[in-house]
């Protein structure tokens, strides 16, 4: 089979993990603020926001992981010297990450579903921004490859995450100021 087949479903799936990654946390947001609403109108919010959380995890963000990771493998199996380029270990180490952080994730839902509290909204909004630097760093890898010092990646991927941290948390003052009103 062509290595481009693989690569343009690991490009696919790729989007389809972020996109279902980006809007399961924000369920979960929207799930963890409905445990402090009134019990008549948690009673509604909560079962609609855990059945919404367990369908995207569930027919989003798995089957494109699969995907992703399934033809990962595939262009690896067609070619070996992927091994051999510094880029791809960086990568590979920002997929494990990503990985892990949609294991938190399932476990935030199960928890959240569950009616425990293991994150704060805030913390959840913050959280939902993880993804973008993890994209931002394969997107990246991907088409600077090994004409990107990995010390400049780093150092911006850490930047970028400092501006989303101060836009979240002005995000968050906003907020407060507005219903103090």
């Amino acid at each position: 089979m062509n290595i481009l087949y693989f690569k343009a479903f690991h490009i696919i799936g790729g989007v389809a993990w972020f996109a279902g990654l980006f809007y399961l946390i924000r369920i979960l947001v929207y799930l963890r603020e409905s445990l402090d609403k009134p019990a008549t109108e948690r009673a509604i919010l909560q079962p609609q926001f855990s059945l919404m959380a367990q369908r995207v995890y569930k027919i989003i963000c798995l089957p494109a992981m699969l995907i992703t990771w399934g033809c990962g493998v595939g262009m690896l199996a067609l070619n070996s010297a992927y091994f051999e380029q510094g880029w791809f270990h960086i990568k590979l180490l920002l997929l494990v990450i990503l990985s892990g952080y949609q294991g938190f994730s399932k476990r935030w839902m199960k928890q959240l579903i569950a009616g425990q509290v293991p994150l704060t909204s805030f913390q959840l909004r913050l959280m939902n921004e993880a993804p973008t630097i993890l994209l931002v760093g394969i997107v990246l890898l991907a088409v600077l490859r090994d004409s990107m010092d990995s010390l400049y990646l780093f150092l911006g991927l850490v930047a970028f995450g400092l501006v989303l941290y101060m836009i979240t948390k002005a995000y968050k003052g906003k907020r407060e100021k507005e219903n103090a009103q």
